[in-house]
C-alpha cells in the first residue's frame, strides 16, 4: 500500500463507492476497482479535500479528472474482462486508466496534451500502474496496435471517430460521450460484423471537448 493512502482515505473511498452504487452502478468489479484506486494521489494537494466527492475537478491544461460516477458508469458499459486489450483516448489524470488496470485490462492510453502526458507517465508507474503510454492525436487512435477489445473515449466527441471504430475488433465495444460541447449522449457501440455496428444511448453527460492534433 502507498504510504500516502491512509485508512482515512480508504474509508472515504468506501463511502464514495456506496454513493456510486446508489446512483446505479451495479458491477461489483467496477466498484471494487474504484475502492482500490487512490484518487487523491491523482489530484493537486490543494484539491485533496475534494478527492472523494463525486464530482469532476480541474487538473490543468484545460482538462478535468472525471467525476467518479462517470468513470464507473463508462467502465461498467465497457464490460471489462481480464486481459481485455483496451484503448483509452484521453489519458488525462490517469485515473480512468488505473481503474481499468485494476480490473485486469491491458491498457493502451493516448494523450494529446504534452504536459499531462509527461506528468501521468511519471505518476502511474509510481503508483504501481503500467499502461502503455502514447503521445498523439486520439482521433487517429493506434492502428498499429489494434484491433482492440474495448475502446473508451474520455472527452466529448462531436461524432463517432471512424478511425476508432475501425480499430475495434468484431464483438468489441466502444464507449464514448458524443455530441456538442455543452452536453453529450453516452453511447455504447458494439461491432457486430466487419461493416455492422449496433449503437445504444445511455443518458446525458458533460465532458470537456475532444480536440484534434497534439499540443507541445
Amino acid at each position: 500500500m502507498d504510504s500516502r493512502d491512509s485508512l482515512r482515505h480508504q474509508g472515504m473511498r468506501k463511502r464514495l463507492v456506496e454513493g456510486i452504487r446508489i446512483k446505479g452502478v451495479r458491477d461489483q468489479r467496477v466498484l471494487d476497482a474504484i475502492a482500490k484506486v487512490p484518487r487523491h494521489l491523482f489530484m493537486d494537494s490543494s484539491f485533496i479535500q475534494f478527492a472523494y466527492k463525486d464530482q469532476a475537478f480541474p487538473i490543468g491544461s484545460g482538462q478535468t479528472i472525471s467525476q467518479p460516477f462517470t468513470v464507473a458508469f463508462q467502465t461498467q458499459l465497457l464490460d471489462i474482462q481480464p486481459n481485455d486489450k483496451v484503448l483509452e483516448v484521453g489519458t488525462g489524470s490517469g485515473y480512468q486508466a488505473a481503474v481499468l488496470l485494476e480490473m485486469g485490462a491491458t491498457v493502451f492510453t493516448i494523450e494529446r496534451q504534452r504536459e499531462l502526458f509527461l506528468k501521468v507517465q511519471q505518476l502511474l508507474p509510481e503508483l504501481g500502474y503500467h499502461p502503455k503510454f502514447f503521445y498523439g492525436d486520439g482521433y487517429k487512435g493506434l492502428p498499429t496496435y489494434g484491433p482492440f477489445d474495448k475502446i473508451i473515449i474520455t472527452a466529448g466527441a462531436p461524432a463517432l471517430p471512424e478511425d476508432l471504430l475501425q480499430q475495434l475488433r468484431v464483438g468489441g465495444v466502444l464507449v464514448a460521450p458524443i455530441g456538442p460541447s455543452e452536453k453529450q449522449i453516452m453511447c455504447k457501440v458494439t461491432r457486430k460484423a466487419e461493416d455492422e455496428f449496433a449503437k445504444e444511448k445511455h443518458g446525458t453527460f458533460m465532458f470537456v471537448p475532444m480536440l484534434k492534433g497534439t499540443v507541445n
